[in-house]
């Protein structure tokens, strides 16, 4: 007997637009994860300064979070696809200039504009850390534009029957890019590793760069092929940027449970959100001996990711045991457990298990959260919900990323994740014992709908 899914998965890879949306995503994705981590290693590299690491993670990503209501506003007032392929354009010409910064060694470079005249730069500025500061400004603003574009254009661009299935496919993409992009610009840093630039593994950094470059402009021709489909029609009156913003806020405030988690969520995001942004990098780089062991731990956290979400998809209504809440809290107390011992071990497979499990952990916890917030939040609701769910982790890891490069300067390592994970644990069990939090299920009908 014929299966319907089948059927269905066999129809959507036939879709024309979804083909090429899939097509540009792969490649952009694979470009995202590598820059991620040539970024980090880059600044590493040439300050050795833990601050300026934290620094350079909070330009990238305070912007994205500021801005990324605005670009939601732009792309309902424009169309996805405009945005999403300026954000694309942007982004490929800020890659372009880190490749042939990261790529020049030379301290000055001439040009011959006639026989008589000539103009020489100094070249020597191309890896000063204000220059890479200035580039990871412009590429967290172009990203507070791709990513409501990005996670807008796929009701456009598919057929409603298509639209689960579509959005299945892609978060599966993602994640084994974040398995894979880890792992290829380890090996790029690791065979190309040398001393005689102005950094080292600057080969390696600058194909990492350039390839992302490269991604965004091959996505940006992609996304040319695809054609909209008409979008749906409003049914409630124009309303200004802050306004709207507004009424989500109201929303998520008057739901106690909605209010709880996100508070929750802000508090642990503030303390120690971008503690691990700031000390994985330096833990492969002071204990486990370069940049091909930082690619390992993120490969193995994202190969951890998509085994959890494939377990949560596949099994998660036959493996619950408790309350949402419940299991929320004692999620983040585990992840404690797990992050304490990090900064004491001492080989490479030591530390990409306590990742692989924490990626497990962390991709099973992901589907359990964005599924009870989908259940609960009303349709005309859910793009502003999910906005200022992003805008947490967006907006607040940030500071302390800069938070935990400043204390890296003032305490060891070791103690850095200890710290952290004894804060994620203690704050699991306050919310458990003196807060609703853990008695919060996912059998509640969705909130009353909130005026437009």
């Amino acid at each position: 007997m014929d299966d319907p899914k089948k059927r269905q998965r066999a129809a959507l890879m036939r879709d024309h637009n979804f083909r090429w949306l899939l097509r540009g995503s792969a490649v952009s994705m694979l470009g995202d994860q590598l820059t991620m981590v040539a970024l980090p290693w880059l600044v590493l590299k040439l300050t050795g300064d833990t601050l300026a690491l934290g620094f350079v993670i909070a330009l990238m990503s305070i912007p994205r979070a500021v801005f990324i209501l605005i670009g939601g506003a732009l792309v309902d007032r424009y169309s996805p696809k405009r945005v999403l392929m300026l954000s694309k354009y942007a982004s490929a010409l800020l890659l372009g200039v880190l490749t042939v910064l990261v790529l020049n060694n030379q301290p000055t470079l001439t040009l011959s504009l006639s026989d008589s005249l000539s103009l020489t730069i100094d070249m020597n500025a191309h890896l000063t850390l204000m220059l890479i500061y200035v580039l990871a400004l412009g590429i967290g603003l172009a990203q507070a534009f791709g990513i409501p574009s990005g996670t807008s254009i796929m009701p456009q661009a598919v057929g409603p029957e298509h639209l689960q299935a579509a959005n299945g496919v892609l978060m599966g993409l993602r994640q084994l890019s974040m398995l894979l992009g880890p792992l290829l610009a380890a090996g790029l840093l690791a065979i190309s590793s040398d001393g005689d630039g102005v950094v080292a593994d600057a080969h390696g950094l600058a194909f990492a760069f350039g390839f992302d470059c490269v991604s965004f402009l091959v996505s940006a021709w992609t996304l040319s092929r695809v054609s909209l489909l008409t979008a749906p029609a409003r049914t409630e009156a124009p309303q200004s940027v802050l306004r709207s913003v507004g009424s989500g806020l109201t929303m998520v405030w008057n739901d106690v449970p909605l209010r709880l988690c996100f508070i929750y969520w802000g508090i642990v995001s503030l303390f120690i959100g971008g503690t691990m942004q700031v000390a994985l990098p330096v833990l492969a780089s002071e204990k486990l001996h370069g940049a091909s062991a930082f690619g390992l731990l993120m490969g193995a956290n994202g190969a951890g990711m998509l085994l959890g979400m494939a377990g949560a998809a596949v099994a998660g209504a036959r493996l619950r045991f408790a309350s949402f809440g419940t299991v929320l809290l004692a999620g983040d107390a585990i992840a404690g457990l797990l992050v304490m011992p990090l900064g004491a071990v001492h080989a490479p497979w030591q530390a990409c298990a306590l990742m692989l499990t924490l990626g497990l952990l962390s991709g099973y916890m992901q589907i359990k959260v964005f599924t009870w917030i989908q259940r609960r939040v009303p349709p005309n609701m859910m793009g502003r919900a999910m906005s200022i769910f992003m805008f947490i982790f967006m907006g607040l890891a940030p500071l302390s990323a800069a938070v935990a490069g400043w204390a890296l300067t003032l305490i060891p390592l070791s103690q850095m994740f200890l710290g952290g994970g004894i804060i994620l644990v203690v704050f699991a069990a306050l919310a458990y014992l003196f807060t609703p939090i853990g008695s919060i299920d996912t059998d509640n009908t969705a909130s009353t709908p909130q005026p437009q």
